[in-house]
């Protein structure tokens, strides 16, 4: 029985920071702010508070920071920070540590450079995945293991610095939306429907918003087995464009993050 709850319990992290990392990378359309006009909807000293439960049990907190600007390699980029972390009790069964820095270039037009930390359990990965724009490639090292470089789509985003993109757009009810995201193991186009305008009540407000859903075609593990599998995402409808809820359908339940703090904002 405890090998089974263990078992339920990873399932729970690991889906977990997946949808964060996945609903975040969901991409727009329809400019609102032209490249370049840098009169973006994000500053540096932003940060954004969620709440994670998976049903009704409080499983721990996640936080994206936007850092300040950095040069990198000659190149001044944005630097956005997405740190994960379980509860005490959920630490008992599974502890995580989580933290994905990501950075792109001040136009945001693509990435610069991509790293994570993952401390999940028994699970220590350390990866970086360099850009080569001159080529389009990308490549993947996790512990100083470099895998050959990968082709890329050019405008590929990081999943992280995908996020900060889409906010750079206006959404539009029953539109269609694309954009190529890679973690340089592959480059693939992330699709999304805008499904509809609602009100959105939350213990940290009342929210005028936008529902989204991400296509799960390239996504595996828990998602590929559970039918009927979901994710949803309410964005806020006013020019910042805040996540505040996430939500996800799976065989072993519903796991639900929602904004519980917003600072830093303009």
């Amino acid at each position: 029985m405890y090998t089974y709850i263990l078992n339920i319990r990873v399932k729970i992290w690991r889906s977990a920071t997946f949808i964060i990392i996945l609903a975040i990378a969901i991409l727009g359309s329809n400019p609102c702010v032209k490249a370049g006009e840098k009169d973006f909807p994000f500053y540096p000293g932003e940060r954004l508070t969620f709440l994670l439960k998976w049903t009704i049990i409080p499983a721990g907190e996640s936080v994206l920071e936007v850092l300040p600007m950095e040069t990198i390699d000659g190149v001044k980029a944005y630097h956005f920070l997405l740190t994960a972390k379980s509860n005490a009790f959920i630490d008992t069964l599974y502890k995580v540590r989580d933290r994905i820095d990501a950075y792109a270039n001040t136009e945001m037009t693509h990435s610069v450079v991509y790293k994570k930390k993952q401390r999940e359990g028994k699970t220590h990965r350390d990866i970086v995945v360099n850009f080569d724009w001159q080529n389009n490639k990308a490549q993947y090292t996790n512990f100083n293991d470099k895998r050959p470089p990968i082709d890329i789509l050019s405008g590929s985003f990081d999943p992280l610095s995908a996020f900060y993109f889409v906010r750079l757009f206006d959404f539009q009810e029953k539109s269609k939306i694309e954009r190529p995201v890679t973690d340089g193991k592959k480059c693939v186009i992330g699709k999304l429907s805008v499904i509809k305008r609602e009100t959105l009540k939350l213990k940290s407000g009342t929210y005028d918003t936008y529902l989204i859903e991400p296509e799960l075609k390239h996504i595996g593990g828990v998602f590929e087995k559970s039918k009927n599998a979901k994710i949803q995402l309410w964005v806020t409808a006013d020019k910042r464009r805040i996540p505040v809820k996430i939500k996800s359908k799976v065989a072993v339940g519903s796991f639900v993050g929602e904004l519980v703090s917003a600072t830093g904002l303009k």
